[in-house]
């Protein structure tokens, strides 16, 4: 058997100074320029997701905020006092005035604020039901303003919306008759675009509203004596420069506009109020720009709700916690014992969005608010009612619906439009009673404030209403996905309509509404016309809006006008 060997050829030396090949002799093959620009690509795309990566996973450590037993209660709370007034021809005048000021937030520094008849927020208004009553609102700020008046029944003319500008220099003074339960209502700046600016440096108060005509009734035993038993708790989350200076700033990783990592209770920091009878009624109010507070005592304790945005519950209920969302009230009576200290504490609210959106909406965020300070012996109380108010349900039947408008909430608009005050959104008929279908489309919390009008809460996502949604309401939280359904009856405020002057419906997370979260609404007498567009005064407009605007269906008995936005 022969065998053939076969011999390789001799390698080739490479030449001096030229790169060595492969080995076996086989040429090396080289990247082309699109498959470099690939690989220089993915290492920038690489970089890039790591590096948003590391900045969410810090953004996400730091997003929660708890001062949970971290609070010094060091500052007596500032009841903010009982507005004067005079009467003039048989009608009750209070004077507010914005302007500037500097006050003691517990910031490294005196903080610049705007405020009303003083340097940060202002005097509570008090009136019964029955008077007339006119506030002059002078402007000494140089900017504009408004002033509404949250919760209030009254003609559209004097609600202080964005139509009713009160121009630096000018007197605005609305005048009207009350005619509504006693109530704890509150005030603020609407004007449009700057309603968050204004509320969080510091336009705000309390409008406390009395019925001689159930003063006597079981009613009478709530503790009533203002500032003693009878307290306006003013809930707002502030953030500070280092040199003091509010920080207004919106994380980018924030949905639903700024939230503060410090409480403020009528505008004090660390407050505790001595208690000095066995019973204190709190009137809550959720005065912040975006936060949701959860509130109940911090030992676990319970307390007694006794009214809701629109006056009293038809009995107290024992709860254990209260909601509040933007521009949300709550009254509760906390029984103390002699020498008791408890702290009043906002645990994480549920808010229904997904985690991420949880945590940078506040929804993981847990602040002690104000310490109850018991003296060593109490004067007696009267015992706590069996029966308060009227129950909606007395009063709004749904079989008496004669339509449903639905209302969906997404990004910055309410049916596919941004805000536009020159369009009229829905025109309802005075006496009518409806159904109104509230839901947030996009996952991020929202809720929904109507003008002029309490409503009743039918239920949430098919639901009964919580014990703090079982009263009158003008303001709700709107959980993602879930339809709150409402039912709602204009009544003629002081006997007229007014088809040309509209009331605001809208988002009260006041970013969410500067940005266009807001429709108008028009009431008008039984076969009165509507138009379609309405006048705006001079600087209305905000031009940041949408220019181009989803198609609306409309939803109501009207379909509105699909004209592009006025000046929007």
């Amino acid at each position: 058997m022969t065998t053939t060997y076969t011999t390789p050829p001799p390698a080739v030396p490479p030449a001096p100074g030229a790169p060595a090949g492969p080995p076996g002799g086989r040429p090396r093959r080289r990247r082309g320029p699109l498959a470099r620009v690939l690989v220089v690509l993915g290492l920038v795309v690489a970089l890039f997701v790591g590096v948003v990566a590391a900045v969410v996973g810090v953004a996400w450590a730091r997003a929660a905020t708890s001062t949970a037993g971290a609070v010094e209660f060091t500052r007596p709370l500032a009841v903010p006092p009982l507005a004067e007034s005079r009467v003039e021809d048989g009608v009750r005048v209070f004077e507010l005035e914005t302007r500037e000021g500097v006050a003691d937030l517990g910031a490294s520094a005196p903080t610049p604020t705007i405020g009303l008849n003083g340097d940060y927020l202002g005097p509570t208004l008090r009136a019964a039901r029955g008077e007339r009553v006119r506030v002059d609102v002078t402007n000494a700020l140089d900017e504009t303003t408004t002033l509404h008046w949250h919760g209030m029944h009254l003609p559209p003319a004097m609600d202080g919306g964005p139509h009713q500008m009160v121009e630096p220099g000018e007197t605005w003074s609305p005048t009207w008759t009350i005619d509504q339960p006693a109530a704890t209502l509150w005030y603020h700046p609407h004007l449009h675009g700057q309603t968050a600016s204004q509320v969080y440096r510091g336009l705000a108060g309390m409008f406390l509203l009395d019925d001689p005509g159930a003063a006597d009734g079981p009613a009478g035993d709530l503790p009533h004596e203002y500032g003693v038993d009878d307290v306006p708790v003013i809930l707002q989350d502030k953030s500070f420069h280092a040199d003091g200076r509010l920080d207004d700033a919106v994380s980018f990783l924030s949905p639903v506009g700024t939230l503060g990592d410090t409480v403020l209770v009528n505008g004090t920091p660390g407050p505790y109020l001595d208690v000095t009878t066995e019973r204190v009624r709190l009137r809550l109010l959720n005065g912040s720009d975006s936060r949701v507070y959860d509130v109940g005592l911090a030992d676990g304790g319970t307390v007694q709700l006794v009214g809701t945005d629109g006056g009293l519950l038809p009995a107290p209920q024992t709860v254990e916690r209260v909601r509040l969302s933007p521009g949300d009230r709550a009254e509760v009576v906390v029984t103390m014992a002699p020498g008791q200290r408890a702290v009043l504490r906002s645990f994480p609210p549920e808010l229904g969005v997904n985690p991420l959106f949880e945590r940078f909406s506040g929804g993981d965020d847990t602040f002690d608010l104000l310490e109850l300070r018991a003296a060593p012996t109490l004067a007696p109380s009267p015992a706590m009612p069996d029966t308060l108010g009227t129950d909606p349900a007395d009063t709004l039947d749904e079989a008496d619906a004669v339509r449903t408008r639905t209302f969906q909430l997404s990004g910055r608009s309410i049916n596919g439009r941004s805000m536009d005050m020159s369009r009229v959104d829905e025109v309802v008929t005075v006496g009518e009673t409806e159904v109104w279908e509230v839901t947030g489309l996009d996952d991020t919390p929202h809720n929904f404030h109507v003008h002029d009008v309490q409503f009743r809460v039918l239920d949430v996502g098919g639901e009964p209403p919580t014990p703090d949604l079982g009263g009158w309401q003008d303001t709700v939280y709107v959980q993602p996905g879930r339809v709150t359904r409402l039912l709602v009856r204009f009544e003629a405020s002081e006997g007229t309509t007014d088809p040309d002057t509209p009331y605001m419906f809208h988002c009260h997370l006041l970013t969410h509404e500067d940005q266009g979260m807001m429709g108008q609404l028009v009431v008008v007498a039984p076969g009165e016309q509507a138009p379609s567009r309405i006048d705006v005064p001079d600087g209305g407009t905000h031009p940041d809006h949408d220019a181009a605007p989803l198609p609306g269906d409309g939803t109501g008995p009207r379909r509105p006008d699909p004209a592009p936005h006025g000046g929007h």
